[in-house]
């Protein structure tokens, strides 16, 4: 198992290296997260045959793993839709009763799923690589835990420790994590991991020989900062230090709105040569934009919420002026739905709304989710995204909202070119693309039609991540852990 002293300490990818590294050595292995709280999903096998929902991270994991993703390697996930709110999607399925429920009120209720699909995957693996959340020491949390030492001490796991030694602090982050663990959870802290590490690792003596006197555990990985390794970071993050490599000709401006999703579906644009990705937050950020380049308005867990800050920043303004001087838009999901003209909610689901007026479409929200794997081909488009025509892609669909030409518009001769049924749809222009569609970046055809170009392939990243666990651990340590 891997723990971390902090979110953002390495676990997802530390997690995402040993299921190849053991995979390498010719053993079955799946990944498992008992809970994970992202707007990061992605579509896999469920209960029954379902499709059904779990974090992006575990999705990759199991690629990673060479495994085939399911619903019980992320039995429970919590998309955040406020600072005080969640949906609760348990087993891959959107859980109502959960949902409504404290938080502190559900981990029994859930814990009897969560162990039985640990418990499975155990039994039909050689290995099992769990992930845990944020810190197992939060002694706030430690009573109502279900993610870490609960299930370490389940399965008895053997646990690592991951710190971020860039950030500063790292022996103390390890030592007062370990110290806040009673003493039956300190004896499953097999190794501590120093992640993120810039510099002469032979500086940092005697500090791991300290650490070790004091709690018994030794130092057992030193892993230097990486800022191009390529798997997706938790939360899609992305910045100046990993652009492509390569003269811009493309400036792809996506905006970051509070309620943001399925970020991780923008990586492979990461490591296109001659593409800029950036954040968007004001119109400043987009003021020096060319027709060429893009403005990106990506998934969102609460669509009329983030249209409405988007508004309030001043941003639909700046994306029309974008649109209306030629300018290339790509709205997906959520976004397709701010496209169009309205947002209409008669169940509550998400919120009314005028939206940005780019494409004649209206969207309706409804109860039921649409969770489920998608491949289509394009129809004809025009203007920047003509290369797209007859391109088969597949990908996954996560949405409440059913969106459809705007009748009223439609009646006056406004209609919007349906390029996908029901799935996409283009401006007559032909600059402003919306798409139900996540994860176009992540296919091949689609990458190539758009840029010529090919991103490393995910195999590339997955040998990379063992290549380098297998360089950084002390000899034998991974093997130890499941001897």
């Amino acid at each position: 198992m891997v723990l971390g002293t902090t979110s953002g300490a390495g676990k997802s990818w530390l997690t995402t290296a040993l299921c190849r590294w053991y995979s390498n050595q010719g053993l079955k292995v799946a990944p498992f997260k008992a809970q994970n709280m992202s707007n990061n999903a992605r579509v896999v096998e469920g209960v029954e045959g379902a499709w059904g929902e779990i974090g992006s991270a575990q999705y990759f994991q199991a690629l990673a793993a060479r495994a085939a993703p399911d619903v019980r390697m992320n039995p429970l996930l919590l998309k955040p839709e406020a600072d005080t709110h969640s949906q609760v999607v348990l087993m891959g399925q959107v859980s109502a009763e959960l949902t409504a429920l404290p938080w502190r009120g559900r981990s029994e209720k859930v814990w009897p799923q969560i162990a039985g699909a640990l418990d499975a995957l155990r039994a039909e693996n050689d290995v099992v690589v769990i992930e845990g959340a944020g810190s197992p020491a939060e002694i706030n949390l430690h009573a109502s835990d279900i993610v870490n030492m609960r299930v370490a001490r389940h399965a008895q796991a053997r646990c690592l420790l991951v710190t971020d030694i860039d950030r500063g602090g790292a022996f103390a982050h390890l030592y007062g994590t370990w110290a806040l663990l009673p003493e039956d959870e300190r004896a499953l802290i097999h190794g501590f991991v120093l992640n993120k590490f810039r510099g002469d690792a032979a500086l940092l003596a005697p500090a791991p020989q300290m650490l070790q006197n004091l709690t018994g555990v030794p130092t057992v990985a030193t892993i230097p900062m990486q800022w191009h390794h390529g798997l997706p970071e938790e939360d899609g993050v992305f910045d100046d230090r990993s652009t492509a490599a390569g003269a811009v000709h493309t400036t792809i401006a996506v905006v970051a709105y509070p309620r943001i999703s399925n970020l991780d579906e923008f990586q492979p644009l990461k490591n296109v040569p001659g593409l800029r990705l950036q954040w968007v937050r004001s119109p400043a950020d987009v003021a020096g934009l060319r027709p060429a380049d893009w403005i990106v308005l990506p998934g969102s867990k609460a669509t009329a919420a983030d249209l409405a800050w988007l508004r309030a920043q001043g941003l639909d303004r700046a994306i029309a002026v974008h649109a209306g001087q030629g300018g290339t838009v790509l709205g997906v999901c959520g976004g397709l739905q701010m496209l169009g003209e309205a947002l209409i909610d008669p169940e509550g689901i998400d919120g009314n709304g005028p939206g940005l007026g780019l494409l004649p479409l209206v969207t309706v929200f409804e109860p039921a989710k649409t969770v489920r794997r998608t491949a289509a081909q394009f129809g004809p488009l025009v203007g920047a995204w003509a290369p797209l025509s007859g391109v088969r892609a597949e990908g996954y669909e996560i949405h409440h909202g059913q969106t459809a030409q705007h009748p009223a518009m439609a009646a006056k001769g406004d209609v919007a070119r349906e390029v996908m049924p029901g799935i996409a749809w283009q401006n007559p222009a032909g600059n402003v693309l919306g798409v139900y569609l996540h994860g176009l970046f992540e296919d091949a055809a689609v990458l190539h039609a758009l840029f010529g170009a090919q991103a490393p392939t995910l195999e590339t990243v997955f040998e990379g991540l063992a290549n380098g666990v297998a360089r950084h651990f002390e000899p034998g340590v991974l093997d130890a852990l499941i001897a």
